[in-house]
């Protein structure tokens, strides 16, 4: 199964337009199931909830082979530690979607770690969600020592 998620701050019309013209045509075969939030387009090719209890959200991001998903930073974070591929569409202010287009930064960084996937137009969408079904995320690593060290480093440096 593959989830997608819109988050719950702002509605993604964009991205759940994208996703369901892919379902659509075929480009996704697998089954999907959505959290749309208050995106106004509803979804004629896959289930939908405008929004999900937490446990219901997170037992969506366990089953998925897959995560789709606006560039978020909990939606990440959160399919990184299930060890879940994610595609991310950021929000994109010229849309309204978002106050600024921070969310094009977080996908940037992010993508060129090899943590997810990203797709920044829904032009290139059909193409990319083929490419997503086969990528494989590079596992988080837990580097607990390198944020001990920027802390101490950080407290150091403001001290009297």
């Amino acid at each position: 199964m593959i989830f997608l998620t819109v988050g719950t701050q702002f509605p993604f019309d964009r991205l759940v337009k994208a996703v369901d013209a892919a379902a659509e045509t075929g480009r996704i075969c697998d089954e999907i199931y959505a959290q749309i939030g208050d995106s106004a387009y509803r979804p004629r090719n896959f289930e939908y909830m405008k929004f999900l209890e937490k446990r219901s959200f997170d037992d969506c991001v366990r089953k998925a082979s897959h995560i789709i998903s606006h560039a978020g930073i909990g939606t990440i974070t959160m399919a990184m530690d299930n060890n879940k591929p994610i595609l991310v569409m950021p929000r994109l202010k010229r849309y309204g979607e978002v106050v600024n287009d921070h969310q094009v930064a977080i996908a940037r960084r992010f993508e060129q770690m090899g943590y997810i996937f990203a797709v920044y137009d829904t032009d290139r969408f059909q193409q990319r969600i083929e490419e997503f079904l086969s990528f494989i995320p590079r596992p988080r690593e837990n580097n607990a020592e390198a944020v001990i060290d920027r802390i101490n480093k950080f407290l150091s440096e403001i001290s009297i």
